[in-house]
């Protein structure tokens, strides 16, 4: 489902002095620091040993459908079970445990955003790449560190069959000076029935939020720190042209983010580690080859955007628009009719609800909802470009 996550480390929160922090065993809760998701996070020391962490907690019960603590809990479990080891430019979670009231896990702290080290003064804020980027673009030699950072980080959850489905630069952290990738919430196995869930902007066309998505987010990001725009300015250059064009290492990276942000997910690296790869390759070439290919370097980028561009206008233009659409019943486990066709995945399994139905054509549809021992539950008609959820009841 469609769900535009927020990071764990924003600028810092207001603490409300009429509410006391959460009870976590071992930890004095300072202040909040942060939001991911349905969570808030907190500046916290450690009873025994003064060290300052991030705390991010969650509560167990809340009114509504959703249940984010137990969906939060899956994607750690799985994290837990897939990583084989702890890789350095992931966020390290120390620990993960429950109270009566709260799901809760402890994490390192960022740096400050000022470049100085985490601590309890009331001025500290943790740095992200989105609160660096204020500032604007990056130096071309943190461009490129950066950049490889996330990619490797990136690039150890898909060999571990994971997908991010987040990947932004408010997700990415400065630790010791090492940007490290964060917020593990939406984390889930790369199969072929992925929900659309993540931040919409960082989400390609194509809608499926695999790991190519994470691919086309990571070179949003990468494009983020080359330029200094948002990601939606996408492929425009701006005030950065001239000096794109002059260095040869922020050429490789421009390219390297066409060839990831591409509207044709067959086009696009097939996951970070192709990028990676990518990206030795062209850092690796002589220096002097990369000297005399400049000029070919930037006619590629130039011609490369425009053809981007023209992509994507062709793509929005020669269909009709297609939208992503939540199907839930209660009771759960209904099969899906539209216009009286049972909606099946590519190897043929019928889709159940609650789910999410990717690149449906925005118009009017008939549903039908049939659960084994139950009468047909017939919703109408309805129109998917005004209705982006469809919900039903047996009496």
């Amino acid at each position: 489902m469609s769900d535009s996550s927020t990071s764990d480390a924003n600028a810092a929160l207001p603490c409300d002095n009429d509410q006391p922090p959460p009870d976590v065993p071992d930890f004095d809760l300072i202040r909040p620091i942060g939001r991911g998701g349905f969570g808030q996070v907190w500046l916290a020391r450690n009873r025994t040993t003064g060290h300052l962490r991030a705390v991010k907690v969650i509560p167990l019960r809340r009114s509504g459908t959703t249940d984010p603590a137990g969906r939060e809990i899956t994607s750690l479990t799985r994290l837990e079970a897939n990583l084989r080891r702890r890789h350095p430019n992931l966020l390290n979670i120390h620990h993960v445990g429950k109270t009566a009231k709260h799901l809760f896990y402890v994490m390192d702290l960022a740096d400050d955003v000022s470049g100085a080290a985490a601590s309890a003064e009331s001025d500290y804020r943790p740095a992200t790449l989105q609160s660096r980027l204020q500032n604007g673009p990056l130096p071309p030699p943190q461009c490129g560190s950066c950049a490889r950072q996330l990619l490797e980080g990136l690039a150890s959850l898909h060999e571990a069959g994971m997908v991010h489905r987040d990947v932004k630069p408010a997700n990415c952290l400065l630790v010791d000076g090492q940007l490290k990738l964060a917020d593990f919430g939406l984390l889930t196995e790369a199969d072929r029935q992925i929900s659309r869930v993540g931040t919409e902007k960082y989400m390609p066309p194509d809608g499926r939020m695999d790991t190519r998505a994470d691919v086309y987010a990571a070179g949003l990001v990468i494009y983020e720190m080359i330029t200094g725009l948002p990601a939606d300015s996408f492929p425009r250059l701006g005030d950065k042209a001239q000096e794109v064009a002059e260095d040869p290492a922020l050429c490789v990276l421009t390219r390297l983010t066409l060839g990831a942000c591409q509207p044709d997910p067959q086009q696009r690296f097939p996951d970070a580690r192709a990028m990676l790869g990518e990206l030795t390759a062209s850092e690796s070439q002589p220096a002097s080859r990369r000297v005399r290919s400049r000029r070919r370097m930037v006619v590629s980028i130039a011609t490369l955007a425009g053809i981007l561009m023209l992509a994507m206008i062709g793509i929005w233009a020669s269909r009709p628009p297609r939208v992503h659409v939540n199907f839930i019943t209660e009771p759960f486990e209904a099969t899906i009719f539209i216009d009286d066709v049972r909606q099946v995945t590519p190897d043929g399994t019928p889709y159940t609800t609650p789910c999410t139905l990717e690149n449906l054509p925005a118009r009017v549809h008939r549903v039908v909802f049939k659960h084994e021992g139950l009468p047909d539950r017939v919703v109408g008609q309805i129109d998917f470009a005004a209705t982006r959820q469809v919900v039903a009841r047996w009496p």
